[in-house]
Protein backbone atom coordinates (compact mmCIF):
# COMPACT_ATOMS: atom_id res chain seq x y z
CA UNK A 1 0.00 0.00 0.00
CA UNK A 2 3.06 2.28 0.43
CA UNK A 3 4.39 1.43 -2.41
CA UNK A 4 1.59 2.23 -4.34
CA UNK A 5 0.77 -1.39 -5.95
CA UNK A 6 -2.47 -1.55 -3.86
CA UNK A 7 -4.68 1.36 -4.14
CA UNK A 8 -7.95 2.01 -2.66
CA UNK A 9 -10.66 0.08 -3.63
CA UNK A 10 -8.67 -2.75 -4.73
CA UNK A 11 -10.46 -5.82 -3.94
CA UNK A 12 -8.27 -7.72 -1.39
CA UNK A 13 -7.71 -11.78 -1.97
CA UNK A 14 -10.36 -13.72 0.10
CA UNK A 15 -8.79 -15.71 3.11
CA UNK A 16 -9.17 -18.92 1.63
CA UNK A 17 -7.19 -17.55 -1.86
CA UNK A 18 -4.68 -15.66 1.00
CA UNK A 19 -3.95 -18.77 2.23
CA UNK A 20 -3.53 -20.91 -1.06
CA UNK A 21 -1.09 -18.75 -2.32
CA UNK A 22 1.03 -17.82 0.95
CA UNK A 23 0.71 -21.57 1.48
CA UNK A 24 -0.53 -20.86 5.02
CA UNK A 25 -3.38 -22.18 6.88
CA UNK A 26 -6.50 -20.56 6.52
CA UNK A 27 -6.81 -19.24 10.47
CA UNK A 28 -3.18 -17.95 9.76
CA UNK A 29 -4.69 -16.10 6.81
CA UNK A 30 -7.66 -14.90 8.67
CA UNK A 31 -5.85 -13.69 11.60
CA UNK A 32 -3.68 -11.90 9.44
CA UNK A 33 -6.49 -10.01 7.49
CA UNK A 34 -8.59 -9.31 11.03
CA UNK A 35 -4.95 -7.74 12.14
CA UNK A 36 -5.21 -5.17 8.77
CA UNK A 37 -8.48 -4.20 9.08
CA UNK A 38 -8.47 -3.40 12.80
CA UNK A 39 -5.32 -1.80 11.66
CA UNK A 40 -7.42 0.49 9.36
CA UNK A 41 -5.66 -0.89 5.97
CA UNK A 42 -8.77 -2.90 4.67
CA UNK A 43 -12.30 -2.93 5.01
CA UNK A 44 -14.92 -5.48 4.84
CA UNK A 45 -18.02 -4.42 2.63
CA UNK A 46 -21.17 -6.57 2.78
CA UNK A 47 -21.89 -8.13 -0.88
CA UNK A 48 -17.78 -6.95 -2.08
CA UNK A 49 -15.61 -8.44 -0.03
CA UNK A 50 -12.38 -7.00 1.70
CA UNK A 51 -10.87 -4.15 -0.51
CA UNK A 52 -8.34 -1.92 0.43
CA UNK A 53 -8.88 0.88 2.69
CA UNK A 54 -8.59 4.67 2.16
CA UNK A 55 -5.42 5.69 3.57
CA UNK A 56 -3.73 8.81 4.16
CA UNK A 57 -0.45 9.40 1.64
CA UNK A 58 2.52 7.82 2.52
CA UNK A 59 5.38 9.87 3.51
CA UNK A 60 9.24 9.96 2.25
CA UNK A 61 10.39 8.13 5.18
CA UNK A 62 7.66 5.51 5.02
CA UNK A 63 8.67 5.03 0.90
CA UNK A 64 12.26 4.94 1.85
CA UNK A 65 12.15 2.55 4.28
CA UNK A 66 10.64 -0.08 1.98
CA UNK A 67 14.16 -0.03 0.93
CA UNK A 68 15.84 -0.90 3.70
CA UNK A 69 16.92 -4.31 3.47
CA UNK A 70 18.17 -3.52 -0.30
CA UNK A 71 20.42 -0.64 0.33
CA UNK A 72 21.86 -2.25 3.44
CA UNK A 73 22.52 -5.74 1.13
CA UNK A 74 24.34 -2.71 -1.27
CA UNK A 75 26.35 -1.49 1.50
CA UNK A 76 27.28 -4.53 3.08
CA UNK A 77 28.39 -5.60 -0.99
CA UNK A 78 30.61 -3.13 -1.25
CA UNK A 79 32.18 -2.80 1.94
CA UNK A 80 33.45 -6.54 0.92
CA UNK A 81 34.40 -5.03 -2.34
CA UNK A 82 36.35 -2.24 -0.65
CA UNK A 83 34.48 0.39 -3.28
CA UNK A 84 34.48 3.41 -0.76
CA UNK A 85 31.17 5.84 -0.44
CA UNK A 86 32.01 8.32 -2.83
CA UNK A 87 32.33 6.27 -5.23
CA UNK A 88 29.77 4.07 -4.61
CA UNK A 89 27.75 7.61 -4.56
CA UNK A 90 29.21 8.56 -8.18
CA UNK A 91 27.99 4.61 -8.85
CA UNK A 92 24.32 5.07 -7.88
CA UNK A 93 24.32 8.34 -9.35
CA UNK A 94 25.27 7.45 -12.65
CA UNK A 95 22.70 4.33 -12.61
CA UNK A 96 19.94 6.74 -11.72
CA UNK A 97 20.81 9.24 -14.72
CA UNK A 98 20.85 6.42 -17.02
CA UNK A 99 17.62 4.64 -15.69
CA UNK A 100 16.32 8.30 -15.61
CA UNK A 101 16.86 8.69 -19.10
CA UNK A 102 15.38 5.67 -20.22
CA UNK A 103 12.19 6.42 -18.18
CA UNK A 104 11.93 9.19 -19.94
CA UNK A 105 12.27 7.63 -23.48
CA UNK A 106 9.82 4.89 -23.15
CA UNK A 107 7.80 8.09 -22.01
CA UNK A 108 8.19 9.49 -25.00
CA UNK A 109 7.58 6.82 -27.08
CA UNK A 110 4.55 5.78 -25.49
CA UNK A 111 3.39 9.65 -25.93
CA UNK A 112 3.71 9.30 -29.55
CA UNK A 113 2.88 5.57 -30.51
CA UNK A 114 -0.87 6.59 -28.92
CA UNK A 115 -1.21 9.72 -30.97
CA UNK A 116 -0.72 12.36 -28.01
CA UNK A 117 2.57 13.68 -29.09
CA UNK A 118 4.92 13.72 -31.64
Amino acid sequence: MIAGQLRPGDQYPSVRALSKELKINPNTAHKAVAHLIAEGLLESRPGIGTVVAEQPGSTREQRTQLLGPEMEELVVEAKHLGIGLDEMLASFSAHWRRLGSREGERNARSRSTDGTRE
